[in-house]
């Protein structure tokens, strides 16, 4: 059955949404763009978006949408692969405010959380009771627990803690009519059933008709259920009978009833407003072993043998995986765990109470696999450090594949068809002869443990061939599925991908029971339609497709390794790793917890703007300017996304496409042009500076729109390079080393010359000669921010030839402020392709930590420091951590002996330049300094506070009020 929704207007709807519900309500093409994708293959613009603020709310707008007879879509992060959250209805986010963790019972072990609570929040929460939720989807720092009970998520544990389904002892929802109820784990067979089917209530009438449900069923339930328990395609009719087939074989808990029936329905039968889940002690120790095989086939043989030895994971990554990682700026560090080019390599958990338990376990599996006539002994790692690496690699290795460029994509299609793990071998087998046939490869990857590969075959949905390339590899796998006795989805989902598949994978007796189950909970077919049942056509509404096209644009930054500036944007897959509550990458979502201040929300919004799908976007418009202000250029997602999205980058140039038809507004020329304004305030600096404290300044400044409560940073008296020029060299500690080029900044030139000074004390103590460029010009920052491109690539070309002699001496060219310093190995590159003057600064372009590291490690640093017993704190530059990492900058702090030196686990300090100046910014900006930055200073007023970048000096001195100093601040003070 399909809705219509003709007959309701959606202004009418959305009006009556607003008088019913407390939270937002968004009808308005810029919502619908945002919330039309996830990180499937497909793009469906809902009827409008509700953000409800609590479970009255939801129930409000699930009853409101049933008497206009409109569908309902309950959505978490939006991070389903098989269409699962997208649909023509409206799209409920419970992610945003349904977030509380309700209630916890520590010696029953049990937890009830609202559906929006992130799965590592969540588990953040119960460390210090030793407790843990047993699934750990690989998505589980943006993943909801509704969305995760909806997939009936699981993760690489799988073989110890089952399925989600087997966590859920109680759900509260919200029925298709807006009527609220509670299911728990009450058996059809107890004898209280008979009470609860009694009565006129909705929820009566579930009770009485999964009764006739299993009246006429039942025994196809028992005898033809899948018996593969890593499943997630389908109703989970198995948990409706005691000793049904399809359910996980030894782990403890074994739910019935309709609680664990919702795990795995993609809300196609209730709105979860809260579940209430059993949770499992953490363990004590884990150890990882890393098993390298040359076959990709000789590893799927491998994994039978390892079981036996009681592996709590069995993780695969194959050589695209591998290779692509050792490529991306997030993994390429951390790869150290692979040796050579192997064709896939297991990564075997175990856990121990002791370090003399793992090790035993660890010689177990080293002996069987020798047994076995796998030779190769093991990496072992005990270390928590070197198995957190491991684990963060593999968590990203869908974001991983998606980072290869160009049309043809690694896609979910075959994706994560689960089968028994004895068959995986000849499964995996019958895989590669199906790609090979259809002329095309992919990459096999994750849970070898429970047979539930996930597998991307390389196909361009932007033909006709590629699409039904998709459905024949699809059709392909079901059938592959089915002879090797296993599922079409582990833990992914049916969704849109999938669900058409589900009558030819359960036969015609399963798939009625699932249709009038369906029926029962949903009469309307209200509630994410097409999902599980009555699936639709999978070529239907591809986010990409045959008539997919693009603008094409003349950028000032060369895009071409991504293909053009629509390629660069493409790279976002939608798996939402910028939701994320940790790290730096996104502060502004952080921060609002909104779509579209993700980085996967301006990406969609731009793509929308250059093609026109589904609804076009001005790309001049005030709509998609109100998407992409809030980006504050941070490039963590240059990093922290696992397919290099560079928001950054791609901002800019959206600014300079817009300012070449709108022009430049006032506040961005002055900001952009702050170098040549402070080399005409520098010569009257106490002039200057007395002006700015006037209330005129005040007044004007404000009329431009820099915040009332902001003070713009004074000028010295002295310049840096007049100092410079002025000063004796100073004695070096140890032995004469070779010149190193100072590249002085903008705001060491004009306003913390100290900075440059420290920097010269400290290098010419270590025995550096030091020099700089007098012709040398701001290196554009300023204008990049702004996107005033152009001009930027003038300073880049004039820097670029400036320093060139500089660099063919063989000088390392160092900086202090790093968003300037890496801008000449970031973004002149991307100004001036093909410049080979360019490519030589920018290897010899060094944050002045950096290569102090260097030179320590070369055994070439003899510097002498006293010893003391201060706290120091560090805090990263956003541009320092995603290009460079703060390892550096510690590492040259811990020169210092006695010192207690820690970094702060803080994103972005919210400042970004000129952005937390503007008035309009001043709010989010503190914010975002309020999310960890300040907290963590405040936990620690006696430290010492070290930052290398302005602005984030500029921050934690306008909110904490205490001063911090760039690390060679701290290094020259201590110099004996």
């Amino acid at each position: 059955m399909t809705l219509s929704v003709a007959h309701i207007a959606q202004a009418d709807l959305a009006d009556s949404l607003r008088q019913a519900v407390s939270g937002a309500v968004r009808f308005d093409a810029t919502s619908r763009l945002l919330y039309s994708t996830d990180a499937s293959n497909y793009q469906i613009e809902p009827l409008g978006v509700v953000i409800p603020r609590d479970a009255a709310d939801v129930a409000a707008a699930v009853s409101v949408c049933a008497q206009a007879g409109v569908p309902v879509l309950a959505r978490g992060a939006g991070s389903s692969l098989s269409g699962q959250a997208i649909g023509r209805a409206v799209i409920l986010d419970c992610s945003t405010h349904l977030n509380q963790i309700e209630a916890v019972d520590v010696e029953a072990r049990w937890v009830r959380v609202q559906p929006g609570v992130v799965i590592n929040t969540l588990n953040a929460y119960l460390r210090p009771f030793g407790l843990m939720l047993g699934p750990d989807p690989a998505s589980a720092e943006r993943a909801t627990v509704g969305g995760s009970l909806a997939n009936n998520a699981t993760g690489a544990h799988s073989i110890l803690y089952g399925m989600f389904a087997d966590q859920v002892l109680g759900a509260d929802v919200v029925l298709a009519d807006g009527s609220c109820a509670r299911f728990d784990t009450l058996a059809p067979t107890d004898p209280a059933w008979v009470s609860r089917t009694t009565g006129d209530t909705p929820a009566a009438r579930i009770y009485a008709g999964v009764t006739r449900l299993l009246d006429t069923y039942g025994q196809d339930i028992q005898e033809r259920f899948p018996a593969h328990w890593r499943r997630s395609s389908g109703y989970g009719l198995t948990y409706l009978l005691p000793d049904a087939p399809g359910r996980h074989p030894t782990f403890s808990v074994r739910p019935q009833g309709l609680a664990p029936l919702l795990a795995g329905s993609e809300g196609t039968l209730a709105v979860l407003t809260s579940a209430t889940l059993a949770v499992v002690p953490r363990p004590s120790r884990t150890a990882l072993a890393i098993c390298q095989f040359d076959d990709l086939l000789a590893a799927m043989e491998a994994t039978n043998a390892i079981l036996a030895c009681q592996p709590s994971a069995v993780e695969l990554m194959d050589d695209m995986l591998i290779g692509l990682a050792r490529q991306q700026p997030g993994t390429a560090g951390k790869m150290f765990f692979v040796d050579g080019t192997p064709a896939a390599l297991l990564a075997v958990e175990f856990t121990g109470a002791s370090e003399a338990e793992l090790n035993a376990h660890l010689d177990h599996l080293a002996l069987t696999l020798r047994q076995a006539g796998w030779p190769r002994p093991p990496l072992r790692l005990l270390d928590p450090a070197s198995q957190a690496t491991v684990w963060s690699v593999r968590k990203v290795g869908l974001g991983i594949l998606m980072s290869i460029r160009g049309d043809a994509k690694p896609i979910p299609c075959i994706e994560d068809v689960s089968v028994p793990v004895a068959n995986l071998p000849r499964y995996v087998a019958d895989v590669l002869d199906l790609l090979k046939r259809h002329g095309t490869h992919g990459s096999f990857y994750a849970h070898a443990s429970a047979g539930c590969l996930h597998v991307r075959p390389l196909v361009n949905l932007k033909t006709a061939a590629g699409v039904e390339l998709m459905v024949d590899l699809a059709e392909g796998a079901c059938e592959l599925a089915l002879r090797h006795g296993g599922v079409m989805t582990g833990e992914h989902g049916d969704g849109v991908a999938h669900s058409h598949l589900n009558a030819r994978l359960f036969g015609p007796r399963l798939y009625a029971a699932m249709c009038e189950l369906k029926a029962i909970f949903d009469p309307a077919n209200s509630l994410n339609p097409g999902k599980k049942v009555h699936g639709p056509d999978p070529r239907a509404d591809l986010r990409y497709g045959p008539a997919y096209h693009t603008l094409e644009l003349h950028t000032h930054y060369d895009f071409g390794a991504d293909g053009g500036f629509a390629g660069a944007i493409e790279m976002c897959n939608g798996a939402g790793v910028c939701r994320k509550e940790s790290g730096t990458m996104c502060p502004s979502f952080q921060a609002t917890r909104e779509e579209k201040d993700s980085t996967r929300g301006r990406a969609n919004a731009l793509r929308a703007a250059l093609s026109g799908r589904p609804s076009a976007l001005a790309l001049t418009g005030p709509e998609l300017h109100d998407v992409m202000d809030l980006c504050l250029g941070c490039k963590a997602c240059k990093t922290e996304c696992p397919s290099s999205v560079d928001m950054t980058r791609l901002k800019g140039e959206y600014l300079a496409q817009v300012q070449e038809a709108q022009g430049v507004p006032l506040r961005s020329r002055i900001f952009g042009h702050i170098a040549r304004l402070s080399s005409l305030a520098a010569p009257v600096a106490p002039l200057a500076n007395w002006m700015l404290r006037t209330s005129a300044a005040r007044l004007a400044l404000n009329a431009l729109g820099v915040h009332p409560n902001r003070t713009l940073p004074l000028f010295s008296h002295q310049t840096f390079s007049a100092w410079f020029k002025r000063r004796r060299p100073g004695l070096p500690a140890g032995p004469a080393q070779g010149p190193v080029l100072l590249f002085h900044d903008t705001w060491i030139e004009y306003n913390y010359p100290a900075v440059g000074q420290a920097a010269v004390k400290l290098l010419e103590a270590a025995g550096y000669q030091v020099l700089i460029a007098p012709r040398r010009q701001c290196c554009g920052r300023p204008l990049l921010s702004k996107g005033m491109l152009a001009e930027a690539k003038r300073l880049a070309q004039h820097n670029v030839g400036v320093l060139a002699p500089y660099v063919a001496q063989g000088m390392p060219v160092l900086g202090l402020e790093p968003s300037c310093i890496l801008s000449f190995r970031d973004e002149y590159l991307a100004l001036l392709p093909g410049d080979e003057q360019a490519q030589a600064l920018a290897a010899a372009s060094f944050t002045i930590e950096e290569f102090l590291d260097q030179e320590r490690r070369a055994g070439r640093l003899h510097l002498t420091f006293r010893p003391g017993q201060e706290q120091i704190l560090l805090h990263g530059h956003c541009h320092q951590k995603a290009l460079v990492s703060t390892g550096p900058a510690l590492a040259a702090l811990r020169l210092l002996p006695g010192r207690q030196i820690s970094e702060i686990e803080a994103g972005c300090c919210g400042m970004a330049g000129a952005f937390g100046y503007e008035t309009e910014h001043y709010a989010i900006s503190r914010k975002i300094a309020e999310d960890r930055l300040l907290p963590a200073l405040a936990a620690a007023p006696q430290a010492q506070i070290a930052a290398d970048g302005v602005s984030c000096r500029q921050q934690i001195a306008h909110f904490s009020g205490r001063r911090a100093r760039h690390v060679v601040e701290v290094l020259a003070e201590a110099l004996e």
